[in-house]
Parts: C-alpha cells; structure tokens; sequence
C-alpha cells in the first residue's frame, strides 16, 4: 500500500483468547509505537478527545517526544476514546493493508481488556452495563424509574451521581411499561400484498434501546415494512453487548455473539432478512462480531443477513420499489449521521432515505454528536462530550428544523440536551428520534 493509497481498509480479526493479547509489557510497546506514528502525522488532532490528550502529553515533555512520556500518563488517551471507528475508517492513513498496520480503536480495546481481566470492572460501571436486567426492572417499574432519573429530580440525579458516576444534568432514557416486543406480539399487522416488495420476510432485531426505552421507533419499523408487504417477525434474544465491549469484556460479548447467532440461524434458514433498529447494534452484528470469533458460522451467517433499518428500505426502495406515495413533511428535517452508521461503511443511509420525501427540506450533518454511548452520560466526560457536540448542536440550532432525527437515538438526545445549553429552544421540535419514524409519519401510519 503507498502512502496515500486508496485502498479500502481491512481489519484483521481481534486475537483476544491469545496469551500475548493481554501481556501488559507488549501491549505498551504496541501502544508506544501507534502513538508515536500519530505523533508524527496528526491528522486526527480534531477528531475527539484521544489524540488532543495525546498530543498534548507529548507537548508538555522537554524533548516533545514520545518517549518522555511515562506509560501510566497514556490511560487518559484510552480513556477518551469512545471506539467509534471514525480514525479507522475517515482519518487515518496508516490503517491495514499498510504496513504500518495501524488499528487505533482496536488498541484501546485491547488496553481496556487487559485493564479488566487484571481490576475487573468496578461494581457501579458493572452494574450499568446489564442491559437486559436493567430493562426489565425499568419497564417494570417504569414511572418511578423515570421520576428518579429526571434531571428535574435534583435529590435522586445527586445520588446517582455519587453512587453511579451518572452526572446529575446528563439526559437519560425513559423507560416504557410496555416493551417493543409486547407490543409488537399484541398488536398486529395487515400485510399490504400489492406492495412490490410483497414476499419479503423480515426478523427486526428489537435491540435494547428500542425494546426498553423506544418502542416507537420498532413501531415505526414495522408498519413501513408492512405497508411496503414485508412480513415481520420481532425477535429479541439479548443485548448485543456493545456495553460490554466498551469496557473490554470480549469473552462476554463473545458468549453473546454465539449466542443471539445461533438463534437467528432458524430464521435465516427460512429465507428471512435480519433488520437492525439501532446503528451500534447493526455495526455489533455485521462487523464486530465476526472480529471476535472469526471462525464461527453462524455469526459470519448472520452478518452477512443483517440489515440496518434505513439500509433495508432503501434495498427496498432500489429493488422493487417502494408501495404507494409518500408525502412531504412540513418545517424541515436535520438528520445527523451517526458514528456507528459511517463505521458500517455502508453511506449516508438515514439521509439517503428521507431524500425519498417529496418537497421536504433535509440538512445533513455528519460528524460527532460527542455522546459516545455510555461514555457522554458519566461525570468524568459529560461537559468534554458536550464540548465535542458543539459544532452538530450549533448547526442544528442555525437550521431551526422541525425534526431533528439520528440513527444512534442517544446522540439525538444528546444533541436535543446541548440545543438548550446553548440557549436555543427545543420545544418546537417533533419527538421523533430515527429517520424510520420520518418515513412512517409520511405515510400516515
């Protein structure tokens, strides 16, 4: 590969169940070596908070070397990293097949790996990460779980803040009574069999986010499939594990991987497309997971089925056509592209299909909303992650649409919550948070 090649980038598997993966003293040699090749190009200087920290570390030595820098100083690059992939994928020059062999995110996914297999996860972070659990209480208990977590509730957000490590201004997601996959089970659908796509089958993977906390989106999902003829099926097995990722615990996430995979495999058997509703789910599914075990069928199955949602009507859209006439939308829309969408290496999905709307206004914006999952809602990061959204923020503030929408519905909050720090006013907006919900409302469903 030249410098400057154009050669699309390559990811080699993640060998985490080798012995020299979790060796500390190879890890900071790697770790040395990376940082000094960004040292000497820093190109990615503006893209989030790892490389500043970086650069700025160096820039403090007397030597402005690398080498004067101690390795206990280098965890506060890791730490701001927020494996969003968009060095890998936008930036970097140096990424496989170069020889320089240079895959940043996946290097602070091993130093995180090696940070918990050696500490563990703290008891409060461990407990945030049991997706599943956490949902099932939320949606049990739904009205006092969203009175606690209410920013307005200064008393609960205090204690949170203090027993959690959640800061006390940071907007949460609510929980629904009634989760995705109850809903879709008692309310169905009329399949419209004079649709083209008519003979499609199709398994949404609810994923957490839309089961326990937006329904409306799984909703959205399936009344456009069905009016389109495509026959749904709503399967939730478990999180996808991302959570767990962020904190390096790869053997859970791969016990999950084969898992989830090995129950899809029925369904893709049968001729059914998967359909993924959340980005970071959809990136879990079709690209981390056949990372983390290179070597099992079913996942490398279930990659090469899976779908994320604005991607499947949009195959719709260039296959078969889409049913009936969709309608403008009034006041104009901004969608932002998420992080987790462009790491698919897959276009601008979201913005693709809603230029499907006749006569409707669409803004684009692609780069960082700064929340980073989890990362952006704990004390130690959220102002860094308010900071980082200020650019998306400030150019939504400017265009003053009627929907703001994302395919990460955390970064859509996470944008909704910087519009009123900046003192504009978000109350005119529309509740809406992904591109499929646009398209839903445009058909009158």
């Amino acid at each position: 590969m030249q410098e400057g090649g154009l050669e699309a980038p390559t990811r080699h598997p993640i060998p985490w169940r080798e012995p020299d993966f979790f060796d500390a003293e190879k890890l900071d040699a790697e770790l040395r070596r990376v940082f000094d090749i960004c040292h000497g190009c820093r190109r990615c200087f503006n893209l989030c908070a790892s490389f500043p920290r970086l650069f700025d570390l160096i820039d403090a030595t007397d030597s402005g070397e690398l080498a004067a820098v101690a390795s206990t100083d280098l965890k506060a690059v890791v730490d701001a990293c927020t494996l969003c992939d968009m060095c890998f994928l936008t930036k970097c020059p140096y990424v496989p097949p170069h020889e320089f062999d240079l895959d940043f995110p996946h290097l602070m996914l091993r130093h995180r790996a090696i940070e918990t297999q050696k500490d563990g996860v703290g008891f409060a972070k461990r407990q945030l990460t049991e997706i599943d659990r956490n949902g099932r209480l939320g949606s049990m208990a739904s009205a006092i779980v969203n009175w606690t977590a209410d920013r307005s509730n200064r008393l609960t957000r205090l204690l949170m803040e203090a027993l959690a490590g959640i800061h006390r201004k940071a907007e949460l997601p609510k929980f629904h009574a009634k989760t995705f996959h109850k809903l879709a089970r008692s309310e169905p659908l009329e399949i419209n069999r004079l649709a083209p796509a008519h003979g499609r089958k199709a398994v949404i993977f609810a994923t957490c986010f839309c089961n326990y906390n937006n329904p409306g989106t799984g909703q959205a999902a399936r009344a456009v499939l069905a009016r389109n003829g495509v026959e749904t099926e709503v399967i939730y097995p478990a999180c996808c594990g991302m959570p767990q990722l962020e904190q390096g615990d790869i053997a859970r996430v791969a016990g999950k991987a084969a898992k989830i995979a090995a129950e899809m495999q029925g369904w893709i058997g049968k001729g059914y497309d998967i359909v993924s509703l959340v980005s970071s789910c959809s990136l879990m599914l079709k690209f981390e997971w056949p990372l983390i075990l290179p070597g099992n069928e079913d996942v490398k199955n279930l990659s090469q089925a899976t779908f994320d949602a604005s991607e499947y009507i949009l195959d719709i859209a260039g296959k078969e056509g889409l049913a009936d006439v969709l309608s403008p939308l009034d006041g104009g829309i901004a969608v932002h592209i998420a992080c987790h969408a462009r790491a698919q290496n897959m276009g601008r999905k979201g913005a693709e299909m809603l230029h499907l709307l006749p006569a409707t206004e669409v803004s684009v914006i692609e780069r960082c909303s700064g929340h980073g999952g989890s990362w952006g809602v704990m004390k130690d990061h959220f102002d860094l992650a308010m900071k980082l959204g200020e650019p998306v923020i400030r150019k939504v503030v400017e265009g003053n649409p009627a929907h703001i929408v994302s395919e990460c519905p955390l970064a859509r909050e996470h944008i909704v919550q910087g519009i009123e720090g900046l003192g504009g006013d978000a109350t005119g907006l529309s509740h809406v948070q992904h591109p499929i919900q646009l398209i839903a409302r445009s058909y009158g469903l």
